[in-house]
């Protein structure tokens, strides 16, 4: 699969780097010397980055990109896979809890979505040799161990925005059927709304999110959650009339 991927990525800086050359040497022809004459004899085009050219291109703008991150970044990276994690403590609770067939369903989805992210928050982290937080689910108890590269140390992750607290989440552990229906999908929202302003505050800081990669996953993150937010109040709105 990587093979594939940086066989597009040199094929696209190819293309890129043919267009830069044409344009450069295009302005390079027309610029004539004080004394009327042609500066240099620059080829118009034609010329083609060879295989070694593009691979040395490739690397470099890919070792730009694993240097181009801030503190906020990571602090925002490190935070959202704790966030993340509690929402399969949430979710793992639905087929032992007598959820509703469209809630099972909703809840593998949510499961699915995150662990997929928190593997390439973790990989992001690796990537930039940065601690990267593991996690330890023991039923509704979620413990997250983070650190530098010498040691391991507990993380605090229950003050950001929509993280239950631990009355919640034994509460939800204790609901049955539809009513673990109705407070799944209600603390469900508040989770999600509150991975939404994490984004946003990400997105306000001076020098932040400006890496493609760190862009995309909060950008990709923002919209799932928002998309979600709104099939899960669909799915409250139509429990609530059938009351």
């Amino acid at each position: 699969m990587y093979g594939a991927l940086s066989v597009l990525a040199l094929a696209g800086l190819a293309s890129c780097a043919s267009s830069s050359k044409t344009a450069a040497t295009s302005s390079s022809t027309s610029t004539p010397s004080s004394s009327g004459n042609s500066i240099a004899n620059v080829p118009t085009g034609d010329e083609k980055l060879s295989k070694e050219e593009l691979e040395e291109l490739f690397y470099a703008r890919k070792e730009s990109e694993l240097k181009n991150f801030s503190q906020a970044d990571v602090d925002f990276v490190v935070g959202m896979i704790g966030h993340h994690a509690q929402a399969l403590v949430m979710s793992e609770l639905a087929p032992e809890n007598g959820a509703s067939t469209s809630v099972q369903i909703l809840a593998s989805r949510i499961i699915n979505a995150q662990k997929d992210e928190i593997a390439t928050m973790q990989q992001w982290l690796a990537d930039r040799d940065q601690p990267v937080p593991q996690i330890h689910i023991e039923g509704l108890i979620l413990t997250i161990h983070g650190g530098d590269h010498n040691h391991m140390q507990h993380m605090d992750h229950t003050n950001m925005p929509g993280m239950l607290s631990q009355v919640q989440l034994n509460e939800l552990g204790e609901a049955k059927g539809a009513e673990f229906d109705r407070l799944y999908l209600t603390y469900m929202i508040d989770h999600h709304s509150g991975a939404v302003v994490m984004v946003e505050d990400l997105f306000s800081k001076d020098g932040a999110g400006q890496g493609d990669a760190i862009f995309k996953l909060a950008s990709d993150i923002q919209v799932d959650q928002r998309t979600e937010i709104a099939r899960m109040q669909r799915m409250l709105d139509r429990m609530a009339t059938k009351l």
